[in-house]
């Protein structure tokens, strides 16, 4: 991995002419060192600057499960607010959270960054939160790839992805295929937006209302740009106390699609999933986006993750043990609902709709 620096195109050679220069950003490479290593871990051979990191293979009897995804276009509000420190965590923590869903714990991360031209300080920030969300989670950041590719992105944004590598036992694996009529749905609060929405929440906020990332949310006293750029929670820690004491019948991760395209992933053919809405507290955010938008309540709940991060399947004799482990990690879980035989779909009981 990479650093590059802001620096004038140097007479001397035509790629830094044209909008590349390589030498400037080899030499970045050690403004990254430090804060890479201190995410090292046991599994972790060599070091930085090779083809390809190495990991130490986990054993015949572990599975490997691995994820990739992207920021998206909350890159656009990092850059509106001038604020890059939390997009780096985001990253982390979703990939994280999605192999979390077959019971997996991470190994390590790999990412890429891609802009037009790097902003040293932009960069620094960035790998600092792929760092800070790395070591939060037990992961090594193994490696990545940075590319200047002048002309393919916007002046001034970049683009973020990352690839992780988990592990889990084959004895242990969570596939929901256990899941049954009768199993109660337990929801973790989320951080806000998370990673998704971005398209909607800008043309809402920024277009149509004309708020500004510095403007006070009406209705709260927070800036829409510490509402939207809130960091993508990580739920490793409370699932893996969970795990010790109860028997997980399945987990979904509520990102793009919401509930109706993420939690029917994890569900048999025979069973359906009846969300009762009225059982949490949708964060003003939302609320404010759904009015002012004048979005439809079903495609906000299929846009946003609408307060709800994560979803747990627990077996109704488990449910008070699993609400129990989960406060004692210090989240607030709420049961949103529960499982009934159907077909494998998510469906609302809203009392009052």
């Amino acid at each position: 991995m990479a650093t590059p620096q802001n620096s004038p195109a140097r007479k001397d050679s035509a790629y830094a002419q044209a909008g590349v220069d390589i030498d400037m950003k080899m030499a970045g490479i050690e403004h990254i060192k430090k804060m890479v290593r201190e995410t090292t871990t046991a599994g972790v051979v060599g070091g930085i600057g090779s083809f390809g990191g190495l990991f130490t293979s986990p054993g015949k009897d572990m599975l490997l499960v691995a994820s990739t995804d992207g920021v998206g276009t909350k890159l656009k509000v990092a850059a509106l607010s001038k604020r890059h420190d939390t997009v780096g965590q985001d990253i982390v923590n979703h990939c994280v959270n999605d192999i979390l869903v077959q019971g997996a714990t991470p190994l390590f991360f790999l990412d890429y960054i891609g802009a037009s031209r790097f902003d040293t300080a932009i960069f620094k920030d960035v790998v600092a939160g792929l760092c800070k969300a790395c070591k939060e989670n037990g992961c090594a950041l193994l490696g990545g790839e940075t590319a200047e590719m002048p002309g393919l992105y916007p002046t001034g944004e970049y683009d973020l992805v990352g690839t992780i590598v988990g592990v889990v036992s084959r004895k242990k694996v969570i596939t929901g295929e256990n899941i049954a009529p009768g199993d109660v749905i337990i929801g973790l609060p989320s951080g806000g937006l998370q990673t998704n929405g971005f398209s909607l929440a800008r043309k809402v906020l920024f277009d149509q209302c004309g708020l500004t990332p510095q403007d006070v949310l009406p209705g709260t006293r927070l800036t829409v740009s510490s509402l939207l750029l809130a960091v993508h929670k990580s739920f490793l820690r409370p699932v893996m106390a969970l795990m010790k004491s109860v028997q997980i019948q399945g987990m979904a991760h509520i990102t793009g699609g919401g509930f109706v395209d993420n939690i029917p992933r994890v569900l048999p053919e025979n069973c359906t999933a009846v969300i009762d809405r009225t059982t949490w507290k949708v964060p003003r955010i939302f609320t404010f986006i759904e009015r002012q938008g004048h979005v439809d309540r079903d495609e906000m709940y299929r846009v946003f993750n609408m307060g709800i991060g994560f979803v747990i399947i627990v077996r109704e004799k488990d449910a008070a043990a699993a609400m129990a482990s989960l406060t004692k990690q210090k989240q607030q879980p709420v049961i949103i609902g529960r499982i009934e035989a159907g077909e494998r779909k998510v469906v609302y009981s809203d009392p009052n709709e």
